[in-house]
């Protein structure tokens, strides 16, 4: 159980725009990504520690990438697509779908890790509950995307269909007693 700051499943290796982080920044720089903070109405916040030793706390997810030339053109609605909804969540990185190929609806990359929260109201009421992916994208950006909204590529099981269709959305709570 996290409040409100976690600590990544596994650190990353990533690229800072300093544009973010510097009076005049210009350009990438090497930066360790080891944490995220999730507040209730804001982006998650991406903790960083900078070859200086600083660590740099909250950045949004938009501002890192995973190579040095990455798409140039990345905003913060294309990195989430939902506002943190609360400041209990969980990370976990699924062992099943670690390093899985992943789509999203206009991208693709790896699975990194998985966010889901928990107390809230939302993550109370089924049809609002999620889970999110952190997913590194091939143009070497990052994307945080509900479960909803992902399809997984295991070579040896799926079978790509596109998109389902007729899934339907959890509405009841299930209990034995």
């Amino acid at each position: 159980m996290s409040l409100y700051i976690a600590s990544l499943p596994v650190h990353k290796y990533v690229f800072v725009d300093s544009a973010f982080i510097r009076k005049n920044g210009v350009g990438f720089e090497p930066a360790v990504w080891f944490g995220v903070v999730s507040l209730y109405g804001r982006s998650w916040g991406l903790n960083v520690m900078l070859e200086s030793g600083a660590v740099y706390r909250s950045l949004p997810p938009h501002a890192i990438a995973f190579n040095q030339t990455p798409e140039p053109i990345w905003a913060i609605g294309d990195a989430q697509m939902w506002d943190c909804y609360g400041d209990t969540f969980s990370l976990l990185e699924f062992s099943y779908l670690r390093e899985m190929r992943v789509k999203t609806k206009d991208y693709s990359g790896v699975y990194l890790f998985t966010a889901a929260y928990f107390g809230d109201g939302y993550s109370r009421t089924p049809e609002q509950g999620k889970e999110f992916s952190f997913i590194e994208l091939n143009n070497g950006r990052l994307t945080v995307q509900p479960t909803n909204r992902t399809l997984f590529e295991d070579l040896s099981f799926t079978v790509d269909t596109g998109v389902p269709t007729d899934l339907l959305t959890q509405t009841e709570v299930w209990s034995c007693e």
